[in-house]
This record gives C-alpha cells, sequence and structure tokens, in this order.
C-alpha cells in the first residue's frame, strides 16, 4: 500500500525557557538559569521544517501547550484571578512555577507513540500518548496532547488511547523509545520498542534512573493491536542512560531497512540483531545494521554531539538522508565519523546540518522535534488541513512568531503575569491559524 511520513514537528512555546528541570538530560541540568531566546528557538523550528519540505519531505506541525498553566497551579493552594496565582508562583513556589511554564511539549518525540495502519490488526491509525511520569514539568502534558491529536487526527482512520497508567516507574516517554523498520513506509513493518527496565524491577547503583517501564511498552503494543511476529522489546543499556542518554533516540535511530545506533545503546545488541534480522526476513526485507563503535566514536561524543538524535529520512528518490544540528559538525570525533559513513554507496547518501542550538541547549535535537506518523493517502485526507506545512503556512507561522514571541527570558520572568497574557494571545491567534478552533482550556 501506497503511504507517506510525515514529520510533525512541536512549535516552541513562547515560555521556552532553561529551568534545569529534567534529571538526567545532561544538556538541561548545565544550561539552567541561563537566559533563552524564545523567538529564535521557534524560528529555529520553523526553519528546520522548510528545510524538510525543500528536501521533499511532508511536514506537519503541533501546535505548543498552554504555558504557565494555571489550572495545575491551582491544584497546589494558589488562589486569586489568573494573574495573582502567576504572582503568587513566583514568589511562595517558583520551582513550581518553573515546571508549570516549560515548554517541553515542543519535543513531539515525546508525544506519543503512533503505530501505522500497515502494521495493526484493524488496519487503523492508533495513538498512545506518552505518560511522561518521570518528570513532573511532562507529566501535565497527556491530556492536551490528547486533545490536540484528537482534533488533528479526527475520524474513523484513527484509534486514540489514553495513556498507559502511571504510578511509580511506570513511565511512558513515547516514540523517542521507538522505531519502525519496514521495506517503505506503506509496506508492513517491523516495530522497536526499547525500555530500560521493569516498573517493578529494584535498582541499586545507577547515576541516572531509567525512563521508560518494559510494561509500558508491552500495554501500547497490546493496545495497538500489533503483532508479535512483527514486533522486538529490547533493553537500553544503562551506561548509555548514565552516560545521559535519558531516551533511547540519543543514541539510536530507525529508517526504511536501516538501524543506525551506537556500540553501547543496548544491553544485548547482537541479541537485537538476531531477533531483528529474523522477524524483518518474514517481512521481506534485510535489515542494515550501522554500529558505531566506542573507537569511532566514544558514547560521550555522541550524546553531546547528537549524532543519533538526528532526522534519518528518505528522499523522494529513495535514499537517505541525515539531518544533523550544528553541534554534530562542531564536534571533531562526530564530524569525522559523518564525513567517513556518509555518502558513497552507502545506505545514507548525505548529511545536513541545521541550527537549532536553542532546542540543544534544552538537550532536544532534531528528532526530538518531530513525531514522526505514516499516513495513506485516505489518511492524510482526513488530517486536519491547517497543519500540514507548505512555504505559505511555514511563512505565516514565521510571523506569526516575530508578532508574539519575546526574544529573552529567565526563569525569573516566569513570575510576570504579563507573559502569561502574552501567551495565551499568541495561542489563541494560533488556533486562527491552523483552523483547529478553540483547543486551549482558555478557550473553552
Amino acid at each position: 500500500m501506497s503511504a507517506v511520513e510525515v514529520n510533525f514537528d512541536g512549535l516552541v512555546g513562547p515560555t521556552h525557557n532553561y529551568g534545569g528541570l529534567s534529571v538526567g538530560n545532561v544538556a538541561s541540568m548545565s544550561h539552567g538559569d541561563e537566559p533563552s531566546n524564545p523567538r529564535a528557538a521557534a524560528l529555529q523550528g520553523l526553519v528546520k521544517m522548510r528545510a524538510l519540505l525543500r528536501m521533499g519531505i511532508r511536514q506537519g506541525v503541533l501546535p505548543p501547550h498552554e504555558r504557565p498553566y494555571v489550572p495545575k497551579l491551582r491544584r497546589f493552594g494558589l488562589t486569586g484571578t489568573d494573574a495573582e496565582v502567576i504572582r503568587r508562583a513566583g514568589r511562595e513556589a517558583p520551582t513550581l512555577l518553573r515546571n508549570c511554564a516549560s515548554a517541553s511539549a515542543m519535543w513531539t518525540a515525546n508525544a506519543a507513540t503512533v503505530s501505522p495502519s500497515a502494521d495493526t490488526d484493524d488496519e487503523r491509525v492508533h495513538f498512545t500518548p506518552a505518560n511522561l511520569a518521570a518528570m513532573f514539568h511532562r507529566s501535565i502534558e497527556p491530556p492536551f496532547t490528547g486533545r490536540a491529536l484528537r482534533a488533528i487526527f479526527a475520524g474513523d482512520p484513527f484509534v486514540h488511547h489514553e495513556p498507559v497508567p502511571g504510578g511509580g516507574a511506570m513511565g511512558d516517554e513515547g516514540a523517542a523509545n521507538h522505531t519502525r523498520l519496514a521495506a517503505s513506509h506503506g509496506a508492513p513493518g517491523l516495530e522497536l520498542f526499547t525500555y530500560g527496565r521493569s516498573a517493578f524491577e529494584r535498582l541499586s547503583s545507577v547515576r541516572f534512573l531509567p525512563r521508560q517501564a518494559k510494561e509500558a511498552s508491552e500495554a501500547v503494543f497490546r493496545r495497538h493491536k500489533l503483532d508479535e511476529g512483527r514486533t522486538v522489546f529490547v533493553r537500553q543499556s544503562q551506561e548509555a542512560i548514565d552516560a545521559g542518554a535519558f531516551h533511547n533516540d540519543v543514541v539510536g535511530v530507525g529508517n526504511g531497512t536501516v538501524l543506525l545506533y551506537h556500540q553501547k545503546a543496548y544491553e544485548r545488541p547482537g541479541e537485537m540483531r538476531a531477533e531483528v534480522t529474523a522477524k524483518a526476513a518474514a517481512l521481506g526485507f534485510e535489515p542494515t545494521f550501522i554500529e558505531v563503535t566506542e573507537d569511532e566514536l566514544p558514547l560521550e561524543d555522541a550524546i553531546s554531539s547528537y549524532l543519533f538524535n538526528s532526522q534519518l529520512v528518505t528522499l523522494p528518490s529513495g535514499r537517505m538522508s541525515l539531518v544533523l544540528p550544528t553541534d554534530a559538525e562542531e564536534n571533531e570525533a562526530t564530524k569525522a565519523w559523518v564525513d567517513a559513513n556518509v555518502g558513497g554507496n552507502g545506505p545514507i547518501a548525505k548529511a545536513q546540518f541545521l541550527d537549532v542550538k536553542q532546542s540543544m541547549a534544552n538537550g532536544g535535537g532534531p528528532a526530538c522535534l518531530r513525531l514522526r506518523v505514516v499516513l495513506t493517502d485516505e489518511e492524510l485526507a482526513a488530517v486536519a488541513p491547517g497543519v500540514l506545512l507548505d512555504e505559505a503556512g511555514i511563512d505565516a507561522l514565521e510571523d506569526w512568531v516575530r508578532a508574539h514571541y519575546r526574544d529573552r527570558l529567565t526563569p525569573t520572568d516566569l513570575g510576570d503575569p504579563a507573559l502569561l497574557h502574552e501567551s495565551r494571545e499568541a495561542l489563541d491567534a494560533l488556533t486562527r491559524l491552523l483552523g483547529l478552533g478553540n483547543l486551549y482550556d482558555f478557550q473553552l
């Protein structure tokens, strides 16, 4: 069946800031309290979307979440008008305010896990919003994520599930720990779920706790009506997690028949390759494994440069391109690996470096910023048209950003009620621009 992969990028929200909230995310932890530039961050994201569009990749967009999120602050006993709640939070609970003002929903690789209709028993596209239980600031996101996905992907071709129940270590981090291999986008594929632990496992002597529970991945597998013979569960290595690979997409990326990963990404890479190879054979394709060894690229460099948090995409010609952050170009070891392994007769024909430094400083590379959704022509026709971008649509979004976003923001600015007003004004205009109607709590 013919199908295309659409990259739905998250629009960076007006409150993009460096709150240092994400434990285990080395970049986020190291840039905490620095001033950010929300306008530059959003425009960098749109430049990336335009670059993908010009490469012949279908491009969509997902709206930012409302932040600061006053309803959550009220549940902590902060009362008064919305402006008074913001002022009180800034004075009495500034760390709570940082969490409720985070623009982390920009990283839509964590929005949900998506299975295309070619893989599911009922031949419908399935969405499960991630519960993001590992971090409080991200655990706020699932209700609105589900609402937005239902508004954008409406109708019979789509099935929307509730997030996997959280609690304890029952974390689900979405597509950042999931990839799909297939002979083509429209062909039946093999879905690869990477987990860090059992939710009921007692861990000791670890630097950072894994965020993805095996039981959560298995729940998504069951809900999406996937075939056991076309699904692989693999454990991420604790060494990679402790080094700062808080999601598997920091040390591995797949596309088509290619799986590109670091030697230390998985606990038992040999067993993973054997199972993927056997199950791919039943689907009529042979996977290509590109394992980057520690000698070629030390794990520390791989994580700091985000080589693997790049977008590996199939061009209209059928060849593949690797879309990397400029940080990878600036890292000597990473650039050397790219120069030696991209191009020629290999499966990856070209590399393109893009500046997403505002996102990178918070620990999100090109792959973090997008949710991949494979759609047939019929399914694509059912998607809300305003979120599917062309050049004019990106122009309009750039104008919207310039009209509404600040060019400097510090965590202390989050206590300014004017920021809440500016953000709501921006989001109200955005829903009209994208044709999504009344979507946010303040609009309902």
